[in-house]
C-alpha cells in the first residue's frame, strides 16, 4: 500500500494541504525519466520521500535511470521490480507523418512493454500519459473526457488513442490498475516545445503565427501538472479513469507566445492560414533528416478553436491549477535568461 508522506514543494510552488496529506508510494518507476515532464515528476516524488527509479534513452546513474528503448523489451523492465507505481511518459511526440511504424512501435508496443513491467513488478497503479490530440484538431470549447476521440491519420495522436485502449484493456483484464491523463500544453522551465524552441525561432526571425494568432492555446504550468499526476496516481476513485489536466482556460496564441516576444523585444508576425500551411509543407519536404517540427499539422494545431474542461479532475481528484499564466511565464523567462536564451 502507498504510504502517506508529506510533499513539501515542487520547484518554488508550495503545494496545497490536500496534496501534502496525500498517499505517496514508497517506490516509483518512471519511463522517460529524464524528459521535461518525467524529470519534474521524479523531483516531486523524491522531495516527497519516495525512492524513484526510471528509464530513458540514456542512462543517468546519479538519478537511478537506466538506458533503454521503450519500443524494445529488455533489462530496463526489470528496473521497475518492487515499484508501487509506474508512470509512463516515454513516447515519440511529433506531428510529422514520417515513420508511422516507428511511432507505433514506440507509442503502442512501448506502452505494452511498460504495462508488462508494471504487472511483473506488482505495481498498485500504472499511470499512462496520453495527449489532448486524441480529440483531433477541431473540437468544441469545454471538451471533456466524454467527448469521442478522433483518428486523423497522423501517427502521434492515432497511436495515443491506441495506447489508451491498450492500458484501459489491461485495467479491465485485472493486470494492473490504470489511470490515464491527457495533459494540456505543458510549459515551464526545461520545456523544449513551448519555451526553448519558440524562443530560438523568434531569435532567428523564423517564428510566425497563423491568422493573427487567434488560435486557442491550453497552457498548464509544469508544477501544476505534476501535482495533478500525483493526485491521479494516489486517488482510489481514479483507477480505470481518464483525466484531462490542463489550465482550465484557453488563451489566444498571440497572448501566450507574446510573453516570449516581449522579452526578446521582437514582434510576432502573422500570415494567413493557407500561407502558413504552404510554407510549413515546403519546410517539411526539405527536412531531409525528418527531425523538424514545422509541418502543416503544426499549423492546424495552432488553429484550434477550443480548450478543455477540467471539471472531472476538480471533482474526483480535488485538483485545480494554482499557477496563473503571468506567474508561470515569469518563472519560465527567468530560467530562459539563466540559460542565456533570452
Amino acid at each position: 500500500m502507498f504510504d502517506t508522506r508529506q510533499v513539501v514543494r515542487v520547484g518554488d510552488v508550495p503545494h496545497t494541504s490536500r496534496v501534502a496529506a496525500m498517499a505517496v508510494p514508497r517506490n516509483v518507476f518512471i519511463t522517460g525519466a529524464s524528459g521535461f515532464i518525467g524529470h519534474a515528476l521524479a523531483s516531486l516524488y523524491r522531495e516527497a520521500g519516495a525512492t524513484v527509479r526510471g528509464m530513458d534513452l540514456h542512462a543517468d546513474p546519479a538519478h537511478d535511470v537506466v538506458a533503454g528503448d521503450i519500443a524494445v523489451p529488455g533489462p530496463w523492465q526489470d528496473h521497475a521490480a518492487g515499484c508501487d507505481l509506474v508512470v509512463h511518459t516515454a513516447a515519440v511526440v511529433s506531428l510529422r507523418l514520417r515513420d508511422p511504424d516507428g511511432v507505433w512501435r514506440a507509442n503502442v508496443l512501448g506502452t505494452e512493454h511498460a504495462v508488462l513491467a508494471a504487472e511483473r513488478a506488482g505495481a498498485e497503479r500504472f499511470l499512462h500519459f496520453s495527449s489532448g490530440t486524441v480529440f483531433g484538431m477541431g473540437f468544441p470549447d469545454g471538451t471533456d473526457e466524454r467527448h469521442p476521440v478522433r483518428t486523423t491519420g497522423v501517427p502521434y495522436p492515432d497511436t495515443k488513442i491506441a495506447s489508451e485502449q491498450l492500458v484501459l484493456q489491461a485495467h479491465l483484464d485485472g493486470r494492473v490498475p490504470v489511470t490515464v491523463v491527457r495533459p494540456g500544453d505543458v510549459y515551464g522551465p526545461r520545456s523544449r516545445a513551448w519555451a526553448v524552441q519558440p524562443v530560438e525561432l523568434m531569435r532567428a526571425r523564423r517564428f510566425v503565427l497563423p491568422a493573427g494568432g487567434r488560435g486557442v492555446f491550453s497552457p498548464v504550468y509544469v508544477d501544476d501538472l505534476v501535482r495533478g499526476v500525483v493526485a491521479a496516481a494516489a486517488t482510489p476513485a481514479a483507477a480505470g479513469q481518464v483525466f484531462t489536466l490542463s489550465g482550465g482556460v484557453g488563451v489566444p496564441n498571440r497572448e501566450f507566445f507574446g510573453h516570449y516576444a516581449d522579452a526578446l523585444g521582437v514582434r510576432l508576425p502573422t500570415v494567413p492560414v493557407a500561407v502558413a500551411r504552404g510554407a510549413a509543407a515546403v519546410v517539411d519536404r526539405l527536412d531531409r533528416k525528418g527531425t523538424g517540427d514545422l509541418n502543416p499539422r503544426a499549423v492546424d494545431y495552432l488553429m484550434r478553436s477550443g480548450t478543455y474542461s477540467i471539471a472531472k479532475a476538480e471533482r474526483v481528484l480535488g485538483w485545480r491549477p494554482k499557477v496563473p499564466l503571468a506567474t508561470g511565464m515569469e518563472r519560465t523567462l527567468a530560467w530562459l535568461r539563466a540559460e542565456g536564451l533570452v
